[in-house]
């Protein structure tokens, strides 16, 4: 019988990949869990596949690097190995990290095929390491699972040479599985003492690693309109004490990072998100959720919530992503009801196109 190696690495892939696992086990189609390990931090990755009720992994990494180019070969090196003793037709992928890019091309360079799950995403800046790495994933996938029709485009036009298939996003799905049980089993909104807030988050390297944008951000949370909730990424953290930049300030509450019920019961009760992560710009459209979202950042590989209405592309000046703070809490528009990255039946679908190449 064909077997699946299914990969993640980060709390995104992580719960990203939960309803995929879920399908697999409805449908009793064989694989292997594999951990990675871009975040080795329990914090950052084995609290969420707790919270989420996901089988144990049965391999696991931990890459303690801070350098891209390390992390890349030791995560790679560790995969070429794993799947040298695993018996693997297929390996599924999530995402754009440096931990995706290396065990695709490890599993290649051992002429395994690869899955790869949110195919397609362009933001066209080529700055960004993900953009590096969402488009060699994808030029080597056999099989591109994309979340809409902008993103199969995307891939058509770069002739990649693997299947592709339109699936929606399954981040729609973990939202829709799993905020019920957010809401009966989080007590995070018995530590927020603000009857209105925006919740703010901040950890990509072109952000955090600049002082000049990670100033900006910090001086735009002290002088919101509305208080900010910032859960703080330990790579945030890092670059905030290594620059001398304080939080301190009554109208931002930092906290430690969160598990991802936690994160879901703040999305549902702020009134805005502000964040330059792509899955949080993903989750909002979700219909249970539906908040503005402030993208601060230059650009975003998710066009799709800019032109449905949930997203706003505020840049990283901290006068910009001020004035989109108050454009926002003037807009009284209603935002769409369906989200632009599916029904929440993306896993489904992909398993459908797994038992079709004889899987299970």
């Amino acid at each position: 019988m064909k077997a699946i190696t299914v990969t993640a690495s980060t709390r995104p892939e992580i719960v990203k990949m939960a309803p995929v696992i879920r399908a697999l086990q409805k449908h009793s189609i064989p694989f292997t869990f594999v951990q990675s390990g871009q975040h080795y931090d329990r914090n950052m990755s084995q609290q969420f596949i707790e919270e989420l009720e996901l089988p144990t992994p049965d391999y696991g990494n931990e890459v303690r690097t801070s350098s891209q180019a390390e992390q890349t070969a030791q995560v790679m090196t560790y995969m070429e190995k794993l799947l040298e003793r695993v018996t693997s037709s297929l390996v599924l992928v999530e995402g754009d990290t440096n931990a995706v890019l290396a065990t695709a091309l490890a599993a290649v360079k051992l002429a395994v095929p690869v899955g790869h799950v949110e195919a397609g995403l362009r933001s066209f800046d080529i700055h960004t390491p993900e953009e590096h790495n969402r488009r060699l994933t994808d030029h080597i996938s056999t099989f591109l699972y994309t979340p809409t029709a902008t993103s199969k485009t995307n891939l058509e036009r770069e002739n990649v040479w693997g299947k592709i298939y339109i699936t929606g996003n399954t981040v729609i799905d973990a939202v829709v599985q799993h905020l019920p049980i957010a809401e009966n089993k989080s007590r995070i909104m018995q530590k927020i003492p603000f009857k209105e807030f925006a919740l703010a988050t901040a950890h990509r390297a072109e952000n955090v690693d600049d002082i000049t944008v990670l100033k900006d951000f910090i001086a735009a949370f002290h002088e919101a309109p509305i208080p900010i909730v910032c859960p703080m990424h330990p790579r945030t953290k890092k670059r905030l004490k290594q620059n001398g930049i304080s939080t301190d300030n009554g109208n931002v509450q930092v906290l430690p990072p969160l598990g991802y019920l936690d994160f879901l019961v703040l999305m549902k009760n702020c009134r805005m998100i502000i964040t330059d992560s792509g899955g949080m710009q993903e989750e909002a459209t979700a219909p249970c959720i539906r908040k503005p979202v402030l993208v601060i950042r230059r650009s975003t590989e998710r066009p799709e919530a800019v032109a449905a209405g949930f997203a706003k592309i505020a840049g990283t000046q901290k006068s910009l992503i001020l004035q989109a703070m108050e454009t926002t809490l003037k807009n009284t528009g209603q935002l769409p009801l369906t989200s632009p990255y599916g029904d929440g039946d993306a896993a489904e679908r992909i398993c459908a196109t797994l038992e079709n190449l004889g899987f299970g």
